[in-house]
């Protein structure tokens, strides 16, 4: 260490990190002003300051086993994020899902590389190559948009969890496929021992860790508990790749361990900060494999397979997906989500070069050929994610309703006695709850869900249940909308509760209620002007539940601290709602309260008509449009991913936006949380 004390030393690979780091804050800081995500910006980073390129970082090592570190984190928090219940429940999306589009995507690769000649083994090892997808990069991006819990989301993650755990086999079949040793048996004893693995970490995850983590929490050390939490995600994954399961996979676990204790949320908080400093380095690693001569000087083949791999990638997927009975929508999220060869490939190609296996069987330039196409389809992977949602949204349209998907609805177990009941659209976790309490007080009511998953599960539970898409006009009639008295929308999609609200308050009788579970305050307007009666928003609840806390700790009566609670669900609910802070109230009404804009006219020339001229720069679709009543300015509304309108407001003040919607005519003061009429 004495180079390090010396004045004016510094390690060798000091100053490479240094230009590391700032070079991929730079150019991420360029997207973000350009409206690219930053995992474009890093993997260019790493293309320019590659030794292929400028040459500034040289040390190809250091920076890989940065990048080792980030995939593990990575990997780790969604693994926290997760959880042994909802892998439970996604198990045939895994196997079959899984199992499936990998055994496509091999075969149909070995088949059209044996009709150029090239043998089976290698034909088979490039296949396996290219039914791998980038776990890092998909989940990040679903993290990134909040959209892992969402349906292509969990059939993304499914689909990833299988190829993590095919590349096992893979790796154990690369010998074989080579000549160069290798026996079934030797194979299925590691693939038990891998099992076994497995087996055990899982245990440990029900029966040690909570018990465990609680006991290192009651220390009060952060120090000694962040220690304690990077310990048990390399500990698990340096467990797991002793038995040849990948050390990501073993990350997942690990994570998946955590998140059966009730400190997986403080340990989530201590880990993201190392998290996002370790992952950007493995996006910066993968751009650095990129020869831009070699790219240049091949382009015409490089670009040919980085098309053939697309439709494969898309075709495999997409049958996969649909076989397990998912929407359109879905099927399309999820096709082009995956579309790219994974980071893994690089582990499983390199393993095939030292035994004498190469990418198509043309050695150096299938190597480089393979790393090229790679690293294009990975660069281009946020923009097919984006094309996927835009794709997703239109599939989603009323307008593109086909009379073959609008018959598509299926009964699962005997539906009850259909009127005055209530309707629950989606079955998630939230629903699952409401479920078991209709059902003890014997409410009658059927549940809606797209989710194949959701209705096994559900029929498994003795529900009543309507396979099918509840923003359709054809299932609500089948789930009785007409009789119904309570319509439930409990689905996390801005989107789709808009659509069902307006399809079910034009087909529902006079006296149906319709209630809807909201994530964002910001969102409540449009519902109610889509005639929803009732709104739950996840932002207000806390701020409730946390005051009757405190006036219970201070002795006050039940009967007043219910009172007061109301009153905070009344009255003060404008206030709440013009902070945009925290809570869970429902959403009534907010008549009653002053508003000096109320009288505000409601027409002003938009600048930019039919368009959020933000979002279209940044490459992004919206939802619906929201003119500012001040200047004329048009953003997109709080359903949308980006909330510009929200966003002009805090930047400006100016406090009315009107709907820009046809046949809308009402507005929103942000201000005083008032709907205008």
């Amino acid at each position: 260490m004495k180079f390090i004390l010396a004045a004016g030393a510094a390690p060798p690979f000091f100053v490479e990190v240094a230009l590391l780091i700032l070079c991929s804050a730079g150019i991420a800081y360029v997207c973000y002003r350009l409206g690219i995500v930053p995992i474009v910006g890093f993997l260019i980073t790493g293309v320019v300051i590659g030794p292929m390129a400028l040459g500034l970082v040289q040390d190809q090592e250091v920076v890989d086993a940065a990048a080792e570190v980030g995939v593990l984190l990575l990997l780790f928090t969604i693994g926290i994020e997760f959880s042994l219940e909802k892998l439970a429940r996604i198990q045939r999306l895994i196997f079959a899902g899984g199992g499936l589009q990998v055994g496509l995507a091999a075969g149909i690769t070995t088949g059209l590389l044996m009709a150029f000649g090239v043998s089976w083994q290698a034909g088979l090892f490039t296949g396996f190559l290219v039914a791998l997808s980038s776990t890092a990069i998909v989940l990040k991006l679903l993290g990134d948009s909040g959209e892992i819990d969402t349906e292509h989301g969990q059939v993304g993650l499914g689909l990833l969890i299988f190829q993590d755990l095919a590349i096992i086999l893979m790796v154990l079949l690369v010998p074989l496929l080579s000549g160069t040793g290798g026996s079934t048996l030797q194979i299925l004893g590691a693939l038990g021992k891998a099992i076994g693995i497995i087996v055990l970490v899982l245990l440990v995850a029900r029966r040690v860790m909570p018990l465990f983590l609680e006991a290192v929490a009651r220390t009060c050390s952060p120090e000694l508990f962040l220690l304690t939490v990077i310990g048990i995600c390399f500990g698990t994954a340096y467990l797991t790749s002793l038995a040849g399961v990948s050390l990501s996979l073993g990350a997942f676990l690990a994570g998946l361990v955590v998140s059966e204790s009730k400190f997986s949320e403080h340990a989530m908080g201590e880990i993201m900060p190392l998290q996002i400093l370790f992952s950007a380095t493995f996006f910066v690693s993968v751009g650095m494999l990129l020869d831009l001569s070699f790219l240049i000087a091949n382009l015409p083949l490089v670009l040919g397979v980085v098309m053939a791999v697309l439709i494969i990638k898309i075709i495999t997927t997409g049958i996969a997906v649909r076989s397990l009975g998912y929407s359109l929508p879905v099927v399309a999220g999820a096709s082009l989500m995956l579309a790219q060869i994974g980071e893994f490939s690089f582990v499983l190609e390199r393993s095939g070069r030292e035994a004498g296996l190469f990418p198509a069987g043309m050695e150096g330039t299938g190597s480089q050929t393979f790393i090229a196409a790679t690293v294009l389809v990975m660069i281009a992977t946020p923009a097919l994610n984006s094309l996927g949602a835009r794709i997703r949204k239109r599939l989603e349209a009323p307008d593109g309703d086909s009379p073959q998907e609008m018959d598509e609805v299926h009964q699962h177990g005997p539906l009850p006695e259909l009127d005055g009941h209530v309707i629950i659209a989606g079955f998630g976790n939230g629903a699952r709850k409401l479920v078991r309490s209709l059902d003890q007080q014997e409410v009658p009511f059927v549940v809606l869900t797209l989710s194949p998953e959701g209705a096994n599960e559900a029929e498994s539970m003795g529900v009543p249940v309507l396979r099918g898409d509840y923003a359709r006009q054809h299932t609500l009639e089948l789930a009785g909308i007409e009789k119904a008295r309570t319509l439930i929308i409990a689905d996390d999609h801005p989107a789709m509760a808009h659509r069902v609200a307006m399809v079910a308050r034009t087909i529902g009788g006079e006296d149906l209620h319709i209630v809807v579970r909201t994530r964002h305050v910001s969102e409540i307007p449009g519902l109610h002007a889509d005639g929803v009666d009732c709104v739950i928003a996840d932002e207000l609840e806390s701020i409730v539940q946390l005051m009757c806390q405190l006036l219970k700790d201070r002795g006050l009566p039940a009967d007043e601290i219910d009172r007061r609670a109301e009153d905070i669900r009344g009255k003060d609910y404008a206030g709440l709602l013009a902070d945009n802070k925290p809570s869970d109230v429902v959403v009534l009404n907010v008549k009653g309260v002053a508003c000096d804009h109320a009288d505000h006219p409601l027409a002003v020339v938009p600048n930019s008509p039919g368009v959020c001229t933000e979002c279209q720069r940044m490459g992004d679709t919206w939802v619906h449009l929201r003119v500012c009543m001040t200047c004329g300015h048009v953003g997109c509304c709080d359903s949308s991913k980006n909330k510009h309108a929200s966003a002009h407001f805090h930047e400006t003040g100016h406090p009315v936006m009107r709907s820009m919607e046809p046949g809308e005519k009402w507005g929103w003061c942000f201000e005083h949380g008032l709907l205008l009429k």
